[in-house]
């Protein structure tokens, strides 16, 4: 079995890891998945949640939502439709925009559709799980 694991990561706009790794958790559809290499085929849909990589003695963390993931063996890739470093979150402003998600959330004069409401929230609440990792 390898030691290593290819990691990519890729959104619309951008490739935004491609490194070797020895695990990855990940959120899946319906929970949380952890690869590790060696790991048997999958196809998947990405949720929407915190993405952690270990790249030697290091964990790094990425929030992500919704896509798509397939897993290979020695591969692992994800093409999320939206993916942001934990370095790349600014905290309180994460943590502003989780405010807002959950007050829109209630608000019914804005008339927010439950399943949109949720994901903005869950989105936010991932952006600030990871924003704060990095600290």
């Amino acid at each position: 079995m390898p030691d290593l694991i290819e990691l990519e990561v890729a959104t619309p706009e951008r490739l935004m890891v491609r490194e070797k790794v020895s695990e990855v958790q990940l959120p899946g559809q319906d929970g949380y998945l952890g690869i590790l290499p060696g790991h048997a085929s999958l196809l998947g849909l990405l949720g929407t949640g915190l993405l952690s990589y270990v790249v030697g003695p290091n964990r790094r963390y990425m929030a992500v939502s919704g896509g798509f993931l397939e897993v290979q063996p020695e591969h692992l890739r994800v093409l999320a439709n939206v993916a942001e470093r934990a370095e790349e979150i600014d905290v309180q402003r994460a943590k502003d925009d989780l405010k807002k998600a959950e007050a829109d959330a209630v608000n019914p004069s804005i008339g927010l559709d439950p399943v949109a409401a949720q994901s903005a929230i869950l989105h936010a609440q991932a952006r600030v799980e990871a924003a704060e990792k990095k600290c």
